[in-house]
């Protein structure tokens, strides 16, 4: 019995520094980390911006009415065309019952002074045919008659407006609200039986209708103030809608604000461009749109791709790792230029002969990628 003990223990010490070897050996045997290499190439770089904002008309008018009551009827919907002088509403004029009153009394009082004017105009030309009179007095009565007539006659158009929104004798009612200028009704805020406010020196009035042209589009946007003294007016944009996929629109800067105002923080200033539509989408005002445009561009220049850059703990500034011979890398610092986020300019540092290390590139995940390629 203690004999078979004895060798039971003999036995797991034997397996347990066989184990030992074997995992010794394994642990061993795996390569060293082996890094690939890319070289520098000639490339065109462009440095690009995005500005954030929207598609709207480049004009929009509001119609307002030229007199307060209640809208009676509506001839038109948002989305409909129209050209200048169409018939967009009526309003049905609710007086006001002071200015009512007072009109009134004025015009009974012109009529009163009428009366009394035509009795004298009467009297002086019986004694003016009579030579009584001179041919002055005469006069100076037919004048007071006819300025009585005028009053009863403005009292009565004035009567007439304040009851109805228009004299007799207008060629156009204010009652009938009209387009002033062609284009597509964008908003109608209002409704058959709202009251409105007619437009006057205190008081902007009741928006009828938003009127504009919708193929006249203008891009409305806001950009970074470290950007903004890179753009001039003229210079070209790429528009994309979204609303609108896989279709970009042509534009040019028009605008550029001559003053920012801050925003959590940073400051933007707004821009504006045309829009050269395409005939063949239908581009609906305040469509959310960004707008792209090329803030520097350099053609052949030497570059690699940013992930081979390093930075310097202490100062900051790139450098990368360049092959001196098989799996053996020298530090070299670089000077860089523009970039495009992919891909960075060289300026001195390197040559397009050298072959730069590409960072955590083991064997067996090159291994892995051969066999990933090879199952494609």
């Amino acid at each position: 019995m203690k004999k078979i003990f004895k060798y039971i223990i003999i036995a797991a010490i034997l397996f347990g520094v066989l184990f030992a070897i074997a995992f010794f050996i394994k642990s061993n045997s795996k390569g060293s980390i082996q890094y690939d290499t890319q070289t520098p190439e000639i490339k065109s770089i462009e440095k690009k911006s995005v500005a954030t904002g929207k598609v709207i008309p480049e004009d929009e008018v509001e119609i307002k009415p030229q007199i307060s009551g209640i809208i009676e009827k509506l001839f038109v919907e948002e989305g409909d065309y129209v050209n200048t002088g169409d018939l967009l509403a009526k309003v049905k004029v609710v007086p006001n019952e002071q200015s009512l009153n007072s009109a009134k009394g004025r015009l009974a009082n012109t009529k009163i002074l009428l009366e009394n004017t035509k009795v004298e105009y009467n009297r002086n030309r019986s004694l003016f045919e009579k030579e009584i009179i001179s041919q002055q007095e005469f006069q100076n009565a037919e004048l007071n008659y006819s300025r009585a007539k005028q009053d009863v006659t403005n009292a009565d158009s004035d009567l007439q407006i304040i009851k109805l929104g228009s004299a007799g004798g207008s060629a156009t009612a204010n009652t009938n609200i009209r387009a002033t200028v062609p284009g597509t009704i964008l908003e109608m805020p209002i409704k058959e039986g709202d009251q409105v406010v007619e437009s006057n020196t205190f008081n902007n009035g009741t928006t009828i209708a938003v009127i504009a042209d919708l193929n006249k589009m203008i891009f409305e946007g806001k950009v970074d103030e470290a950007e903004v003294g890179k753009l001039k007016i003229g210079m070209p944009l790429v528009v994309n809608l979204g609303a609108i996929e896989d279709k970009e629109f042509e534009a040019k800067l028009k605008f550029i604000a001559p003053k920012g105002n801050e925003e959590q923080g940073a400051v933007q200033f707004k821009i504006e461009g045309y829009v050269y539509l395409d005939n063949d989408f239908f581009v609906r005002a305040g469509y959310s749109a960004n707008a792209s445009f090329i803030l520097e561009r350099k053609d052949s220049v030497l570059a690699i791709p940013e992930a081979l850059l390093q930075f310097d703990k202490k100062t900051e500034k790139p450098y990368v790792q360049v092959q001196v011979k098989e799996q053996e890398f020298e530090r070299k610092d670089l000077e860089t230029g523009i970039s495009d986020g992919i891909n960075v300019e060289i300026l001195s540092g390197i040559t397009i002969e050298d072959n730069i290390k590409v960072w955590n590139k083991t064997e067996e995940e090159k291994k892995e990628d051969e066999e990933t390629s090879n199952k494609y």
